[in-house]
């Protein structure tokens, strides 16, 4: 499972032209589900997005979280994320969760991240989606699990 998190100061999705998910200061989640990820990896993977320290400090220092910065989450299924671009100029997705086990893990994974009280916002799942944000920093991480 793997995610690419950005420090937003505001982000949102919008489908279709209605926004179905926005933020202001928080964490931008592109989530991407591989084909062997199960509820382990989910939990371990939502408990580091929560818990990663990439806010600053008083002193300037990333080693602030995003619930400590009353940020939230505005989480985005990507299947892009689970590509392999070792061979040629064309991706391969046979590494990706398919599209069930993909939506499954999406929604656990939300429904985890606002269980444990992180105020979180989706995209929608499979669509066609337009992605805005305002990188704060910029400040981005690719963490896997």
């Amino acid at each position: 499972m793997i995610a690419l998190i950005q420090r937003v100061s505001r982000a949102s999705v919008t489908v279709d032209g209605e926004i179905t998910g926005a933020i202001d200061q928080g964490l931008l989640v592109l989530l991407g589900v591989e084909q062997h990820d199960d509820r382990t990896k989910l939990e371990k993977l939502a408990h580091k997005v929560m818990n990663y320290r990439v806010f600053s400090d008083e002193n300037g220092k990333m080693n602030l979280n995003v619930s400590q910065v009353g940020g939230s989450l505005l989480v985005v299924s990507q299947f892009t994320l689970a590509a392999d671009t070792g061979r040629g100029l064309r991706p391969s997705f046979s590494g990706a969760g398919t599209p069930e086990q993909a939506e499954r893990l999406y929604d656990e994974f939300v429904a985890h991240c606002r269980a444990q009280g992180v105020p979180t916002q989706t995209g929608r799942f499979a669509a066609d989606m337009k992605v805005e944000l305002l990188n704060d920093g910029p400040v981005t991480f690719h963490l896997q699990v």
